[in-house]
């Protein structure tokens, strides 16, 4: 904030309170001025009849000498916030007297220095005039000090408003000694995940990050060798700024709240005590992240030390630091301590917070003074291996614009070199980043303006003192060209927003070309088997009538996109592939079908890992009256073909039957109108333990104990499904006493029995627990598991549903399918890729044409009897002699031939027909090339096994 006349208004309508405010009046740049309707309410109020000033209530007795006080800052941001609470509280005020009277007292901007509790400066002492102690507070306005928790807020606010400002100071000086040590920005390439767990925060840093050194012919420069320390000072950058940042969002949020909440004097004060707890626990997590960042700052100026290879040099500038800022020891300590008064007092904790605050402060000041001290030594071209004075001009400080200007410490640019001094071979030009030069610039004035003196050659450990302190003091709020540099680097940040990457929405991804090489391998498996089973194609809409989809799917519900009403029908995105089929089915009258429909799908879901909102299904249903079990069986054999052939690794699949399910809670004693709501609750089970989900039955779904624990005893049963199956059966079984069971198991039986013919029931696990929380099943129901490494969970689900179609017509069609999630199994596949280390082949290209020159009609004619041969290729126009980038591309690309035509084989009629793998390469006459390629493509794979390549 700049100094000036400003006026900080404190009541009315409409009027709020900041931490910028606070700060103001706090550091003596504004002036406090009540608002004229406000002050005529405390005037008019009903308790104007008391006293004013010779109070004779008894009053706090004064605080001790040892008691710790507050900064004059602190104590004057305190009593602002206690302004605030007593004109927002008239109601408890004896008359206007005591405002006013608060009001002279800051804006006459005289030193305070109150003790750390509203009850120990409540008394006299700051109120009263010059040699008169006479102003007493009332009782009730005693109240509203102490409840008011005015030093809390008040010295909340400086901490916020400094932090505010400090979370950008933090990033240009790491920029300024990321460019000085010439590091990789490949520690900000952070990815942006489309499953909701990307940290906002650290990717705006990172993408700050780069910004500001967008441009800088100094990063990324000769590798510095790789250390712990290294590590720490720059990869951390991102975490340790963003997750500052983070906090100083929820601190600034929080304080906001609190600043301009009222005081109900009617409340017990340890009802609003809380709230101020709450302000101190907000501010904790900003102790543990500044924290973060002083270390890294710490390693950064350390690692600038000792790139300094002159002995005497690096030892005078460490020990000049050593003397005069803060070390890691300090630091820790002084970590633990807060943590300490975090336990102890509020109050006090905020003063060492403060302390932090300016601690890491001044480290990043010493971090800017020799980054800038560094850039120095290399824009003067006096490089680590000939380094006998990094100070020739007294106080200098480079113009980082690129030239080889020198400015002196007056600020006077010294212009040329000594009439007679031979010529040097010049330096290749230094260009800072674009937000760097900007930070270069304004630091650099700020010392040239401020420092006056003249320093001799050897005295660069005193200046780097004198740099680091103005810089220090540069880094205040209250400094007007603070503001100046916060202004300009957001306009250099925020330059780059219509060329930043854009955001993709959370749940959702984009596939490049190597993920569409796997999908598009995937998508021929999965038709080949949906085809090898007389499926046929069926595609419906992306979205439907929300009316067609609400219903079908029991708590899930809640889970479907809604769109906006156009035209007067309410539509929703389509949830599933089924409901959809089961639509179209009832809507076309037909009566048998088998079809495979592959699409996108949507869910208004969590994301998470292997989660999205969307996503693709691959569905096979059989729609018909068949034979007892015959779909039934086909579907789970499809199923199980499906995952052996995408090669995949291990899974099991877990079987179950709607009509045992309810059986079985039948048989606990459950009621009917509860068996849905409790199946989505067993559902759970392969997520959470019976003990959670045991909880959810009884104080959720409204379930007795021994209902849940029966439960509990059924759904442990799981196992190979001829030896459960024969469980269930046996003669004491209290299955074979329910109606609904009794069909299940029948069902079960005949299935289990095909399936055992077929040699896939060992694929399969029997699994009582296994609930599928749709409410359209209403028989078989399964779901495949993946067992290897990559952790995905279900990776295909379906079951029967012989109900569903007529929900949109008068005629029950009955119906079974599976659903692959093929984005899991995406996820495995490529997973399986990167664990074999196998080259992923993008394209199918079998021929690369090179042609010299710019010919274009002999490139098209070539390659124009290529494709009409149903040869796959690609044509390129050279100027260059060299083809060495032609051939990083087909060897990168997995491409098996090149054809080569120069000007020299065009007078010929031949060509240069170049085996990759081989390495080797034959003229063919021009006319032959297209039966040449034919012969040899006819001989070989498209890529050699040999090369670990997935075609």
């Amino acid at each position: 904030m700049a100094s000036g006349d400003k006026t900080v208004i404190i009541g009315g309508r409409g009027v709020a309170l900041t931490s910028e405010s606070i700060y103001g009046i706090a550091h003596g740049l504004c002036n406090v001025q009540i608002d004229s309707s406000a002050l005529d309410k405390i005037s008019n109020s009903t308790n104007q009849s008391k006293p004013r000033v010779k109070v004779s209530e008894p009053t706090v007795n004064i605080v001790e000498s040892s008691r710790v006080l507050y900064s004059p800052e602190q104590s004057r941001a305190s009593l602002a916030v206690l302004l605030n609470k007593l004109v927002s509280s008239s109601s408890s005020l004896r008359g206007s007297g005591l405002v006013v009277r608060i009001v002279e007292i800051l804006n006459r901007k005289v030193p305070l220095a109150l003790p750390c509790s509203e009850s120990n400066y409540t008394d006299n002492s700051f109120l009263s005039g010059d040699g008169d102690r006479s102003f007493g507070v009332s009782n009730d306005e005693r109240e509203v000090f102490e409840l008011s928790c005015s030093n809390i807020i008040g010295v909340s606010s400086l901490v916020d408003h400094f932090a505010g400002a400090f979370s950008t100071v933090m990033d240009v000086i790491s920029a300024l000694s990321f460019e000085a040590l010439r590091a990789d920005t490949s520690v900000f390439d952070l990815n942006v995940s489309g499953d909701g767990f990307s940290h906002k925060d650290e990717i705006e840093v990172a993408s700050d990050m780069r910004m500001l050194l967008f441009g800088s012919k100094l990063v990324n420069g000769p590798k510095m060798a790789e250390s712990e320390e290294k590590d720490s000072a720059f990869s951390s950058i991102p975490s340790a700024h963003g997750g500052f940042k983070t906090c100083v969002k929820s601190l600034h949020s929080r304080t906001r709240i609190e600043l301009n909440s009222e005081i109900d004097t009617k409340k017990k004060k340890a009802r609003y005590r809380p709230h101020c707890n709450t302000l101190t626990n907000t501010i904790l997590p900003i102790v543990a992240s500044l924290h973060s960042a002083g270390k890294a700052s710490l390693a950064r100026v350390n690692l600038i030390i000792k790139s300094i290879e002159n002995v005497e040099q690096q030892l005078r500038i460490s020990e000049a630091f050593s003397k005069t800022c803060t070390s890691e020891n300090e630091l820790r300590n002084g970590f633990r301590s807060i943590l300490l008064k975090f336990e102890e007092n509020s109050s006090e904790f905020l003063v060492e917070v403060s302390r932090l605050l300016d601690r890491v402060k001044d480290i990043f000041a010493w971090e800017a003074a020799l980054g800038l001290f560094l850039l120095q030594t290399i824009e003067k071209g006096r490089t680590s291996k000939a380094n006998n004075s990094a100070v020739e001009n007294s106080g200098s400080i480079i113009e980082p614009s690129g030239s080889n200007a020198v400015v002196n410490g007056e600020g006077g640019e010294v212009k040329g070199k000594p009439k007679g001094e031979k010529k040097k071979k010049k330096n290749p030009e230094i260009v800072l980043g674009k937000g760097t030069t900007v930070v270069h610039k304004i630091i650099s004035g700020v010392i040239q303006q401020r420092l006056k003196r003249e320093y001799a050659t050897d005295e660069y450990a005193e200046m780097l003192v004198d740099w680091a302190s103005e810089i220090s003091l540069f880094f205040e709020p209250k400094d007007s060209e603070l503001a100046i540099l916060l202004e300009a680097v957001k306009t250099v940040v925020e330059s780059n927003e219509t060329r930043r990457i854009p955001k993709i929405p959370k749940g959702t991804r984009d596939f490049g070309k190597e993920q569409m090489a796997i999908r598009e391998r995937a998508f021929s498996i999965i038709v080949g088997v949906f085809k090898r089973h007389g499926g046929v194609a069926l595609d419906t809409p992306v979205f439907e009538l929300r009316e067609t989809l609400m219903g079908k799917y029991g708590e899930d519900s809640k889970l479907i996109y809604d769109l906006a009403d156009q035209g007067g029908e309410i539509c929703s995105l389509r949830y599933d592939l089924t409901v959809p089929f089961a639509r179209y089915v009832a809507m076309n009258g037909i009566t048998m079908l088998k079809r495979y429909h592959i699409a996108k799908v949507y869910r208004r879901d969590n994301p998470s890992k292997g989660r999205f909102r969307e996503f693709y299904q691959c569905d096979f249903d059989i729609a018909g009256q068949f034979p007892l079990m015959q779909p039934d069986f086909e579907v789970i054999k499809v199923m199980t073909e499906l995952l052996d052939e995408l090669n995949i690794g291990e899974y099991e699949i877990k079987l179950n039957h709607r009509k045992l399910l309810d059986g079985m809670l039948e048989i606990c004693g459950v009621p009917s109108n509860k068996f849905r709501t409790v199946c989505s609750s067993i559902d759970k089970l392969d997520k959470q333990s019976f003990e959670q989900v045991h909880k959810e039955l009884v104080e959720d779904k409204g379930l007795t104990i021994e209902m849940a624990e029966s439960i509990g005893s059924f759904v442990k049963k799981r196992g190979h499904p001829l030896q459960i199956l024969a469980d269930l059966q046996h003669e004491n079984s209290p299955f074979l006493k329910n109606d609904g069971s009794l069909v299940a198991l029948k069902e079960l039986e005949i299935l289990f029995r095909a399936l055992e013919k077929s040699k896939c029931i060992d694929r399969v696990v029997f699994d009582l627990s296994l609930a599928r929380g749709l409410d359209y099943y209403t028989g078989v129901i399964y779901e495949a598991i993946f067992k290897g490494a990559t952790q995905v969970g279900s990776i295909a689900a379906g079951g029967r549903y012989d109900n569903l179609v007529g929900m949109f017509g008068s005629k029950q069609v009955p119906a079974v399918g599976v659903s692959l999630g093929i984005e899991r199994v995406f996820t495995i596949m490529e997973q399986l890729q990167k664990d074999k280390k196998k080259t992923i082949r993008a394209s199918e290209t079998q021929v690369l044409v090179v042609l010299f020159g710019d010919d274009l009609g002999e490139a098209a004619a070539l390659s124009s009897e290529l494709w009409n041969a149903k040869i796959k290729a690609e044509f390129v126009l050279t100027s260059s002699k060299k083809i060495s980038k032609q051939i990083d591309y087909v060897v990168q690309s997995c491409i098996p031939w090149m054809i080569i035509v120069g000007d020299d084989e065009l007078e010929r009629g031949v060509v240069k027909m170049k085996d990759i793998m081989a390495n080797k390469q034959v003229e063919v006459p021009r006319e032959r090339i297209v039966g040449e390629l034919q012969a040899k493509l006819r001989t070989i794979n498209e890529c050699s096994s040999e090369h670990n390549v997935v075609v």
